[in-house]
């Protein structure tokens, strides 16, 4: 736990990528197994539990220590670990400290009863930064500058490999690492990871520019709908002796278990085999898309109802394939990749409407111009259960990540409307120490009901900018919030407005983000609630 310590606070005060990674190499070298193996899943994200919650870490402070002296620390500090870390009055000096490993075997076995008081004794024993770092492993907190990209990149140096051959194999090994650590030092054989049902790394694309917009030219690209879903990967293998079947979300997490009836209809009519296929989830009521907030009541459902799935059935619009039939297809450029999942689809016969699988082959569309692309694009955007359009390079391979010049999206414009700020609360990391998180209002007669909240789409003079005037602008205190004066207007982008009840305003954006501060705009000139519902698709 000591060398883990010394890792994270010399990566949390350390600038630069280079220097980062240093750091996290010589820390490989010099760590035995299965310590930096589970360094690695802290740093990466993919350490799969929690230790403890954290109202548990807030009940065991608010008991050694006056309430309110944690309260008035907790707000000059802006973050628990760290208010907790330098604010705990009991010390034992010259207790051995457990390894990493000793850490993290306690945690997944100990008994609920006991996470609390075994996490006080660790406490105890150790120094701030140490307390720290184990705060911050236990509920999963870790924000040190080192994104799981960057593991992957460090790794792949570490062992002198290039990092496709990491992206390739790390979904199919879990924490902590043994057999891909002693590959990448020449000690053990590649993990086989070939009869695994795993998530495969996806290819990305980006923002379409106007000048992407100006060379199109119709025989080098693909053009589909770009709906308002999630980006999922369908894998199944029929050749083990138990056929699987796994839904995975586009960063990996297994959401199987949300969406049986998705996988349900992936039956044995079908030829299967091993097949890895790349698309939308959405909810879908044969061939008619519905809208996010129709998926989103059967996002993070851990076992969803008959009833529900009944009203919100899932469906899958197929975009891309991996693998089909056993076949590797990621080398293969998109024609031919496209042309196997016509293929498929024909010999499964779940092509048209009457479709049981729930499987849907996107459907290509045309233009044979800049000015036919650009009047395509202002005609998909009128359903808003579609974000605009993909535009895919022809000859593309399937790459990992986000390579420049092959995959394109084209998104509508958001939606924008003038809102109020309410409320303010700081940040985490970095920003910990500004008021950058800000709840804002809509106009109901003379009353402001909240509509939303945004910590995004502001430059960092901006938020400093921000932050000085929350503090002079202050009028009431809620824990770590601010309540401020009703006067200043935030111009609020997002992309799509729907019917809640769980807010009183009745309403609930979609990715909400500041567009503008307008410090010109009187508040009584901002929008009112009839103005946002009337944003509202039917």
């Amino acid at each position: 736990m000591q060398a883990f310590s010394d890792l994270l606070e010399q990566l949390y005060y350390t600038a630069g990528t280079k220097a980062k990674s240093q750091l996290i190499l010589h820390y490989l070298a010099t760590t035995p197994d299965p310590d930096r193996g589970w360094a690695i899943a802290a740093m990466a994200g993919t350490l799969r539990f929690d230790f403890f919650k954290r109202n548990t870490v807030k009940k065991l402070i608010t008991e050694r220590v006056d309430p309110e002296l944690f309260a008035m620390s907790y707000d000059y500090v802006g973050e628990v670990s760290e208010t907790v870390a330098h604010l705990w009055p009991e010390f034992t000096l010259g207790e051995a400290l457990p390894s990493l490993s000793e850490v993290v075997d306690t945690f997944a076995n100990v008994s609920k009863q006991k996470v609390a008081s075994t996490l006080a004794n660790y406490l105890t024993i150790m120094t701030p930064s140490q307390r720290w770092a184990l705060l911050k492993l236990g509920t999963r907190g870790l924000r040190i500058g080192v994104s799981a990209r960057s593991i992957k990149q460090i790794l792949a140096e570490y062992g002198n490999q290039d990092i496709t051959e990491v992206e390739k194999l790390w979904h199919g090994v879990t924490p902590p690492y043994t057999d891909l650590l002693a590959w990448l030092e020449g000690n053990g054989p590649k993990p086989d990871i070939s009869n695994a049902v795993t998530f495969h790394p996806v290819m990305l694309s980006h923002p379409i520019a106007q000048d992407d917009i100006d060379d199109f030219s119709p025989e080098q690209w693909q053009i589909e709908h770009k709906f308002d879903g999630i980006r999922v990967q369908l894998v199944c293998n029929t050749t083990k002796e138990e056929p699987e079947k796994a839904l995975f979300s586009r960063t990996g997490d297994d959401i199987s278990h949300a969406f049986p009836d998705l996988l349900d209809s992936v039956d044995g009519n079908m030829v299967i085999d091993n097949m890895v296929l790349d698309g939308e989830l959405l909810v879908m009521h044969n061939d008619e898309v519905d809208t996010f907030n129709a998926l989103q009541q059967r996002l993070n459902k851990k076992k969803p109802t008959a009833a529900l799935m009944k009203t919100n059935p899932a469906g899958l619009i197929v975009y891309d394939a991996l693998m089909l039939d056993g076949k590797h297809l990621t080398e293969s450029p998109l024609t031919t990749r496209r042309r196997a999942l016509e293929a498929w689809f024909d010999k499964n016969g779940i092509q048209g409407h009457d479709n049981k699988s729930r499987l849907h082959l996107s459907e290509c569309l045309s233009a044979d111009s800049p000015t036919d692309l650009r009047a395509l694009h202002k005609k998909v955007c009128e359903n808003r259960a579609v974000e605009g359009l993909m535009i895919k390079r022809s000859i593309s391979h399937y790459v990992p990540g986000r390579p420049k010049g092959q995959w394109y999206k084209w998104k509508r414009d958001p939606l924008v409307v003038d809102a109020v700020m309410m409320y303010a609360q700081r940040g985490h990391g970095k920003r910990s120490s500004f008021y950058s998180d800000y709840t804002f209002g809509a106009w109901q007669d003379e009353q402001l009901l909240p509509i939303g909240k945004a910590y995004s789409g502001f430059t960092d003079e901006e938020l400093k900018k921000l932050d000085n005037w929350v503090r002079r602008n202050a009028i009431g205190r809620f824990g770590p919030v601010r309540e401020v004066k009703k006067e200043l207007v935030l111009e609020v982008a997002f992309d799509a407005v729907h019917p809640s009840k769980r807010h009183k305003s009745g309403v609930a954006l979609r990715f909400p983000r500041i567009h503008r501060i307008r410090w010109d705009k009187p508040a009584n000139e901002a929008d009112t609630l009839i103005n946002v519902k009337a944003l509202i698709e039917s």
